[in-house]
């Protein structure tokens, strides 16, 4: 089909007289569719006449360019239908009368004669004189021609504002999207992704179909409908897009320099020719890529090397080879690239160096700026002398365009290349003019005729013959490509030809580097010629030009990494695996070893910069990017080469010098001074390096991989890379989410090759380990693309092999690659497991190792997502066949899992999908060999990029579907920390410890520890109103059993909320939930525990109150019956009085009241409530149990009974120990130390049984035989227990320890008795009745009026206790809601915050006597500490006023509201007090007797009593706060059946256990918990624990202990010598961590140190003998690492 600009050329005339019918029409439609300017538009409606207009209209749509006059002739069949049918029918009329050879004419040809075909004269002359002007300023004509490409890929823009490597290599979504571009504005970038990601189809300038520009068209706004537009026909594809040499000229010249190179060294991979020369473009001279070369290297094996087996391996710009070139004149039948790439093309593997027409990536598109491009390709061999076409390296070098044309460039190739080819179709005059001129050019010429016949073959035979005398060649420089010749032999020939060239002696050679010489000579600008690179270039050349040995090098330059930078690595794991420590100490050998890590580290400090590394640091802190990136990329280039030289020469490690050695030296040098500072050796405000990490962090975010891991001494230099990246977190405004990929796999199967693929990145690709460890890269999310991946950055993580040879032999190698992938998997949201081996065995091992990091990253609660990627699988059907190896896979993994699970003494089953959500379908991939063919003329397979490709993609969707929040930089710095330091270790699940867990479980706990205090509210009201409610009910309601099915509902409700809270709290997304899973069965547990905890303290408080209504209940019948005689003898006296003559008064009616009262009390002579003996009956059950000690029991109840035993005089007694327990403490313990263990038992023992005693004696009822029972049961199951049974006590003890506890009881209990005696004598209750029952005598005989009086009675004797036993009711938690909802609450939200506020309160007051009390008796401390934090809340406030005014005013307000509701309901007073009392029996407890007094004889108006009883309350308000204002905190406090300060006690002493070693209380949320654990642990020697043969107190820390190999004796071990490391045989619900940091104990050394003589003295020992260091250590230093420990940036209290 006719392109349209020829259509339009031919079809002037037709589409002028078109146009004159509607040209306003037209002009309208083309300026709507931005087909024109408005300028444009403008300009034409100025011109008057239409013809004229008409021809403008047609030149400027022509200067457009083809998409342009696609785009018209569409608009103007829509204008004027029928339009397009004229003009086909016009042009093809036209072209049936053109001579025949015109119609087979070139289409380079046509171009050189655009005007033939033009309608008239003058229309020809105005075309002929605009292609005279561009033939006048070819400059201007290229221009344009380029400001045309621009405008068709939109890059217009670029020119001023290149395209970058970094802004390439941004997550967008149009990296994610496989699609080929619908428009030409798309090529750019679909040419740069693909590239950058290696695919082979990168060069294809293809159109999506049907989406051409030509077809681009308004959006249908119908969907089933036929309009005119389908009769737009005019198009040819070669017009729809851009030539991809276009492409590529277009995009390198609006790419940066550093992009350029990134471009050309991934198209050399692709073994895609090279751009060597660039046309001039912007300006008038072409330009050397050579600069863009710099990065390519080459491996080849020559012939000449074949039997030594060994290979070269040279920067492709610095070798020497010949360079042969091949040029064209005029136009070729044949492609000339086309048959370039057969040539270079081995048997069988046919690759397009080169573009040619006839490929089908658009290559026959015609170029609009690349002619007079030179591409260059090489060739190297393999070392098979039997396949390789040559047997050293070639350049091939191929012009495109006619040499004529391009005259430059010719003379360039002329002067670099070793042979020149020229292509013709024949030689005339013309081209022998051209050619006889090169006479002064000593080169050898070779000519390739194609289709001579008849009279040219006549004449190029003559010309040939003339040239060869002037240019001296001979008939071997000739080739003839006959029609009878086919293409395979003629390429033969060809190869033939120039190997003879080659192998000559003569033969010129030039590196591309030499050829910028030529270059420069020509007047070619040369890339790397601009002042920043070469500036750059001096820079690098002072710091290499003078290394000639690497090792010696290093040696003398880079000291800090030497010896002794590996020195110190290893001490720093040695501090955490204490394995030589032999017969010293631990805490001794741990400050030896931190005395050498300082002092090396001051020799480091002193180390001088030397010049070398001084201008590198000059070097890289340059503030414009592009000088910085120049002097690293020189630095790089030049180090490689020499790293080159010398590893022919060395040791391949000690040869390998690079940037990141560079950059290892300065983390060196920051790490070296920063331990300087932090020890005081200099001061704070004289560092030399503290601008160190803000220039590192800019190299990394400007696209820089940061090496992680010190890949020779295997460590990481932890403060430089935390600085590091805080200084890029702080660089980013603090948006620094990121998502983690990391790469891991055995050494040289691609890893990094994969992830440069994937990602376009330049990690270091190697045939060996020329660096070791980690380094991680930064790639951006566009700002659009950040809400759906949910981060602002991926950082991909690459590392050093695993299984390397250069390590199998070394004892820690498995562990090595253990504390490698434990690391990288720990800090990844993804690894990609790359397996490309055949070996089984080796495949195994590397599963083991992986499986053992995922098995250590779920006990810590990470489970990262996995992908398997089986390299080298190219059959289609891979992914099905493998089915079976799949299955076989996991089966190995579950098997693997099981294995690590036991090195890493977990005892419980486990599968590998346990450890890690694996689909074995989802979570494998097959991607075949990334070489298509044989290197080094291999091409990359374009199947390896595709497949990568959709791994790429996976990858991303797991990004949008990720649930939990990307880590952000601090973060992710703290998984660093916490993982390193875990790795350490040798036992990493029990040594990991992590600030960002702790912050999340510290969140949970005090989520718990809200819930758990809002059930413990919730029962604690309804256990009052239960208990209320019992002792209102009537005599024959009192025992009923309702309230147990309410009780369980009521704790199933509550503990169901509990559980929904939890739920909900793991689902909403809080920060870091998903670490702090494995707990979440802690607190599910400790919901279950509490609740069974509140059933059997509700029950057992109802029981109680009901076990007392029940005692009351006889009593308070007799009293009814004692009630009714007195009555009878009231209404007795008052007729007597009546009758009287006389009016009695006062003292009268009193004489007489009383003689009737005395009489009638003689009368019924009330029962008095028996007596009891409390301690005789504790007597005979303690007889009884001890049925067995009969003997003993009675000779210590004989010499003073019972009551002279009380639990405060319990001593431990020698007797009390056994003779194997005597033995045991001579050979293990000093006496007085084995007595105190058992005491510390027996205490805890005595608490809870005072406890129980508290708490029966509160309850204000009578003593029940049963207690005695419950308080011996529970010593039975304590004496039952093992840790008792393993003391060896005596008899005696037993019978001691419950004299002394019963002992205790019963003088509780029968003072208890003797209240309940006092309180519910009938006589004592009638007496208090005496005054009510005369008052209402004296007003009823006086016939007062007595509402007024009965209802002030009611207030005082009836509301007013109840009021104020209300109030004490919910006083206590009323307390407890205040200290939480007050700036206090953060002491109780957690046990850790809580004992932060303890230790830095004990600390800031240091007193000795305190600490002896919190060490001593823990329990007894934090009870009394919290009862005086309460006292001294409520003193300095009126808080508690406060309540109980509340309280009061809810109550009173309750009462007034249900007085209104039943005075008007009914008739009678003692109804409406009955109905009352109904009313409020849940709240009130009204007093029988009281309220028998008021309702006798009251023959009140309820309206009127129940007014002035309203009318009294505000007084009696005023009356009860002020009696309780007279109260003393602590009398309030007693009296409350709920105490505040043992609910705060519950809720920050947890469960009450402490370490079995050094006795620190376990900080563990919940009640019911796994594991025990404490933030930090103490010296031994605070727990009483002395040396037993020097009676010194022991300074040993548990937590360096059990990183140690020092082992320890107790009963547990039956007396036994046990590893410290395997303590969780003994104690396994014991998680025991090591220090996080070599000052994580400084608190306690601190203490330990300021009272070592005072703990000496109290614990009757010799002061300990500390380290030295621990002298050193400062009030300051103790409270940073208490802040450290609990996580404190800063202390969060006042």
């Amino acid at each position: 089909m006719m392109p349209a600009n020829e259509m339009i050329r031919k079809g002037r005339k037709q589409l002028i007289e078109i146009l004159e019918k509607d040209m306003d029409l037209v002009l309208d439609e083309l300026v709507s569719e931005s087909v024109i300017t408005e300028e444009e538009y403008e300009a034409c409606n100025k011109i008057e006449e239409d013809s004229k207009k008409s021809r403008k209209l047609l030149l400027l749509i022509q200067k457009k360019g083809e998409t342009a006059c696609c785009q018209f002739l569409e608009h103007l069949e829509l204008t004027c239908p029928g339009s397009n049918q004229v003009l086909q029918h016009s042009v093809h009329r036209g072209s049936s009368l053109e001579p025949k050879a015109e119609v087979q004419q070139e289409p380079e040809q046509e171009e050189k004669h655009p005007a033939k075909g033009c309608s008239s004269p003058e229309q020809k002359a105005e075309v002929q004189q605009e292609l005279e002007q561009e033939e006048k300023h070819p400059a201007k004509g290229r221009r344009k021609a380029l400001k045309d490409i621009l405008r068709k890929l939109k890059l217009q823009k670029k020119k001023s504002k290149k395209f970058s490597l970094e802004g390439v290599l941004e997550i967008s979504s149009g990296s994610l999207k496989e699609c080929i571009p619908s428009a030409t504005g798309g090529l750019p970038w679909h040419f740069l992704r693909k590239v950058l990601a290696l695919n082979v189809t990168a060069r294809s300038t293809s159109l999506e179909k049907g989406t051409s520009d030509c077809q681009k068209t308004r959006e249908e706004k119908e969907i089933n409908r036929i309009d005119k537009r389908i009769f737009c026909t005019v198009r040819m594809d070669e017009g729809v897009s851009v030539n991809p040499l276009d492409v590529l000229c277009a995009v390198l010249l609006c790419s940066d320099s550093f992009l350029q190179q990134e471009i050309l060294s991934k198209m050399s991979m692709c073994q895609f020719a090279l751009p060597l020369l660039l046309p001039p473009l912007e300006t008038s001279h072409c330009t050397l890529m050579l600069w863009a070369m710099r990065d390519i290297v080459k491996k080849w094996r020559p012939h000449s090397l074949v039997d030594s087996r060994s290979f070269r391996e040279e920067s492709l710009v610095l070798t020497s080879m010949p360079t042969i070139s091949f040029v064209r004149m005029g136009s070729l039948s044949l492609s000339k690239s086309k048959l370039l790439n057969e040539f270079l093309s081995p048997s069988q593997q046919h690759h397009d160096f080169f573009l040619h027409r006839d490929m089908e990536l658009c290559g026959n598109i015609p170029r609009e700026i690349a002619d007079g491009l030179v591409e260059i390709a090489w060739y190297f061999p393999g070392g098979q002398k039997s396949l390789d076409l040559f047997p050293e390296p070639i350049a091939i070098a191929n012009l495109h365009g006619d040499v004529e044309s391009h005259w430059v460039q010719f003379s360039f190739l002329s002067e670099i290349s070793s042979a020149i080819f020229i292509f013709a179709e024949h030689i005339g005059e013309r081209e022998y003019s051209v050619l006889s001129s090169l006479t002064e050019l000593s080169i050898q010429y070779y000519f390739i005729i194609l289709k001579c016949n008849g009279n040219e073959f006549d004449e190029t035979l003559f010309f040939l013959e003339q040239l060869s005398s002037v240019l001296n060649f001979n008939n071997s420089h000739v080739l003839i490509k006959s029609a009878t010749i086919n293409e395979a032999e003629f390429v033969e020939k060809l190869q033939s030809m120039i190997k003879s060239i080659v192998i000559t002696t003569q033969c010129k050679k030039i590196s591309v580097q030499n050829m910028a010489t030529v270059a420069r000579e020509l007047k070619i600008l040369v890339d790397e010629d601009c002042k920043e690179c070469q500036k750059a270039l001096e820079w690098a050349g002072e710091i290499t030009q003078d290394i000639k040995d690497v090792a010696v090098y290093k040696a003398k330059n880079l000291k800090l990494q030497s010896d002794l930078g590996k020195k110190l690595a290893k001490v720093e794991k040695e501090l955490c695996r204490m394995k030589r420590h032999g017969d010293m100490p631990p805490e001794n050998y741990r400050t030896k070893l931190k005395g050498q890590l300082i002092k090396w580290r001051e020799q480091q400090y002193q180390c001088n910069l030397t010049p070398s590394f001084q201008n590198f640091i000059n070097g890289i802190k340059h503030t414009q990017p592009a000088k910085k990136h120049y002097f690293l990329k020189w630095i790089k280039f030049n180090l490689d080469n020499i790293g080159r030289r010398n590893k022919l020469q060395a040791d391949h490690k000690e040869s390998s010098l690079g940037v990141e050695h560079f950059m290892r030296e300065l983390g060196q040098f920051y790490e070296a001074e920063h331990s300087v500072i932090k020890n005081s050796k200099i001061g704070r405000s004289k560092p030399q390096f503290a601008d160190f990490p803000s220039t590192a962090a800019d190299l990394m975010l400007e696209g820089f991989p940061l090496e992680l891991i010190d890949g020779d001494a295997s460590n990481i230099p932890l403060q430089w890379i935390t600085d590091v990246l805080s200084k890029v977190h702080q660089k980013l405004r603090k948006r620094s989410r990121m998502f983690v990929i990391t790469v891991l796999g055995v050494q040289s199967t691609g890893k990094s090759t994969l992830l440069n693929t994937m990602f376009g990145l330049q990690f270091a690709v190697s045939s060996g380990r020329c660096t070791r460890g980690a380094f991680m890269t930064l790639l951006k999310v566009r700002e659009n693309l950040i809400q759906e991946l949910g981060c602002e950055f991926i950082l991909v993580i690459d590392t050093e092999g695993l299984k390397a040879p250069e390590l199998a032999k070394l004892e820690d190698s498995y562990q090595h690659d253990n504390e490698l992938a434990t690391l990288v998997i720990g800090l990844s949201d993804v690894t990609i497991v790359n397996m490309a081996m055949e070996n089984a065995a080796e495949m195994k091992d590397i599963l083991q190792i992986v499986t053992h990091a995922f098995l250590r990253m779920e006990g810590i609660g990470q489970k990262p997502n996995c992908q398997f990627v089986h390299q080298n699988v190219s059959d289609v059907s891979a992914h099905d066949q493998n089915r079976k190896d799949r299955k076989l896979l996991l089966e190995q993994l579950d098997e693997l899992t099981k294995s690590v699970a036991k090195m890493e003494k977990l005892d419980r089953e486990i599968k590998f999908s346990d450890i890690m959500d694996y689909d074995s379908e989802m979570h494998n991939w097959y991607i075949p060999s990334l070489w298509h063919g044989v290197p080094p003329m291999a091409s990359v397979n374009v199947a390896y990029s595709e497949k990568v490709f959709e791994l790429k993609q996976c990858l991303f969707e797991i990004m949008r579907s990720h649930k939990r929040p990307s880590r952000d930089i601090p973060q992710f710095i703290e998984w660093v920390k916490s993982l390193w330091n875990a790795v350490k270790h040798e036992n990493f699940i029990f040594s990991f410890r992590n600030s960002l867990i702790a912050e999340a479980y510290t969140s949970l706990s005090m989520k718990y520890s809200e819930w758990d205090w809002a059930f413990r509210r919730e029962m604690h009201f309804w256990v009052s109103e239960q208990e209320t409610m019992i002792q209102n009910a009537p005599h024959d309601e009192s025992d009923c059993q309702n309230w147990q099915h309410e009780l369980h509902q009521k704790l199933k409700c509550e503990e169901l909320q509990i559980l929904e809270n939890l739920s909900k709290y793991f689902e909403s997304g809080a920060s870091n939930l998903h670490l702090v899973e494995k707990y979440r069965e802690d607190f599910v547990r400790s919901a279950k525990s509490l609740h069974r905890e509140l059933y059997s303290s509700s029950s057992s408080k109802i029981q109680d109150a009901i076990r007392i209504k029940k005692a009351q209940e006889k009593i308070d019948a007799l009293q009814d019956e004692y009630l009714k005689t007195i009555e009878g003898k009231v209404d007795g006296l008052l007729e007597q009085c009546r009758q009287r003559d006389h009016k009695l008064q006062g003292e009268e009616l009193k004489r007489e009241f009383d003689r009737m009262w005395g009489e009638t009390l003689m009368e019924i002579s009330p029962i008095g409530l028996q007596q009891l003996k409390i301690d005789s009956e504790v007597e005979q059950h303690l007889t009884k149990e001890l049925d067995s000690r009969g003997r003993l029991v009675n000779q210590k109840l004989e010499t003073g009974g019972l009551l002279r035993y009380r639990i405060h005089n319990f001593r431990m007694k020698d007797v009390y120990i056994s003779s194997p327990g005597q033995c045991l403490m001579k050979q293990n313990f000093a006496e007085d130390d084995y007595l105190c263990r058992v005491k510390e038992l027996v205490d805890s023992l005595i608490d809870k049984c005072r406890s129980y005693i508290d708490e029966k004696v509160s309850s204000k009822g009578d003593y029940d035989a049963t207690y005695c029972s419950e308080l011996l049961h529970m010593i039975n199951e304590k004496l039952k227990e093992g840790d008792i049974q393993k003391l060896h006590t005596t008899p005696s003890f037993e019978v001691d320890l419950k004299l002394h506890i019963l002992g205790e009881a019963a003088h509780l209990f029968q003072k208890m008795h003797d209240n309940f005696i006092k309180e519910n004598d009938p006589r004592i209750r009638l007496d208090r009745l005496k005054s009510q029952y005369f008052s209402t005598f004296t007003d009823l005989y006086l016939e007062k009026d007595a509402q007024q009086s009965r209802a002030k009675d009611f207030c005082d004797q009836c509301l007013h206790p109840a009021f104020v036993d209300y109030v004490n009711k919910r006083l206590g938690v009323e307390i407890v809601d205040d200290l939480l909802a007050s700036t206090q609450s953060i002491e109780y939200a957690s046990r850790s915050f809580f004992q932060f506020t303890v230790l830095k309160e004990l600390l800031d007051k240091k007193d000795f006597d305190q600490y002896v009390k919190y060490l001593k008796d823990y329990e007894t401390f934090v009870k009394s500490w919290i009862l005086r934090q309460v006292l001294h809340h409520f003193s300095e406030n009126e808080g508690l006023k406060n309540l109980e005014k509340r309280i009061l005013t809810a109550i009173q307000k309750n009462v007034t509201e249900t007085l209104k509701n039943l005075k008007h309901k009914y008739s009678e007073i003692w109804e409406c007090l009955d109905n009352f009392c109904q009313e409020m029996q849940k709240y009130l407890v009204i007093s029988k007797d009281s309220l028998r007094g008021i309702q006798f004889r009251n023959m009140s108006d309820p309206g009127q009593f129940f007014d002035y009883v309203e009318n009294f309350l505000p007084d009696l308000e005023k009356r009860i706060l002020y009696e309780f204002d007279v109260l003393s905190i602590e009398s309030k406090l007693s009296k409350l059946p709920v105490k505040p300060q043992d609910e705060i006690f519950k809720r920050v002493f947890g469960c009450g256990k402490q370490c079995p070693f050094c006795k620190v209380p376990c900080e563990a949320g919940g009640s019911d918990h796994k594991e025990h654990f404490a933030a930090v642990h103490r010296p031994q020697g605070l727990g009483r624990y002395k040396k037993i043969l020097s009676n010194k107190l022991d300074y040993s820390l548990c937590s360096t202990d059990v990183a140690s190999e020092v082992k320890f004796i107790n009963s547990k071990t039956n007396w036994e010598s046990h590893p410290y490391k395997d303590y969780r045989v003994y104690y396994p619900d014991w998680c025991i961590q090591p220090d996080p940091s070599i000052n994580a104990s400084d608190y306690w050394k601190f203490v330990f140190r300021e009272f070592n003589h005072k703990f000496a003295a109290c614990y009757e020992a010799k002061p300990a003998d500390l380290p030295e260091d621990w002298e050193n250590i400062t009030q300051e230093q103790a409270l940073e690492a208490l802040n450290a420990t609990y996580n404190m940036k800063q202390a969060p209290l006042p």
